[in-house]
């Protein structure tokens, strides 16, 4: 494998990668450039105002009565004036979809809990819980290996 790197302050960056087949070094760069396109924080509404919602320590997003909230790690939820289509595509890797209301992180995930009826929860460390659907869950265990 070879790399190239030109540097013109004349033109728009861009990254080209050639390759003959995908590898996990193409994903790792892939996963790089997204994030470097990804914003450090969200505006986040409550009732005393605004405030800048560090992405690392939102531990989800979810959809409740055609509003989207974000469950902050303080225990505290937010008024997201996105939707989550919007933020799924903005936001980096390391949140995935529990269903079809709810983006979370899985680094704030604390444990999946199975219930006696056979459904899964995700816990998360604030102590916010949200189901995981079976379509969902089917892929995490697919790409995560849970």
């Amino acid at each position: 494998m070879k790399f190239r790197l030109i540097l013109a302050t004349d033109r728009e960056e861009e990254i080209v990668v050639t390759a003959q087949k995908r590898t996990p070094l193409i994903d790792r760069i892939e996963q790089l450039v997204s994030e470097e396109n990804t914003p450090d924080s969200l505006a986040g509404y409550d009732e005393t105002g605004i405030r800048m919602l560090a992405i690392p320590e939102i531990e989800a997003l979810y959809a409740e009565q055609g509003k989207t909230f974000a469950a902050y790690s303080d225990g505290k939820r937010y008024r997201v004036k996105k939707r989550l289509y919007e933020l799924e595509a903005l936001l980096p890797e390391a949140f995935v979809r529990l269903n079809k209301s709810c983006l979370a992180n899985r680094a704030k995930i604390v444990r999946y809990r199975a219930r006696f009826s056979g459904a899964v929860d995700a816990e998360f460390r604030s102590g916010y819980s949200d189901y995981v659907s079976r379509r969902c869950f089917a892929e995490l265990k697919r790409r995560y290996d849970i």
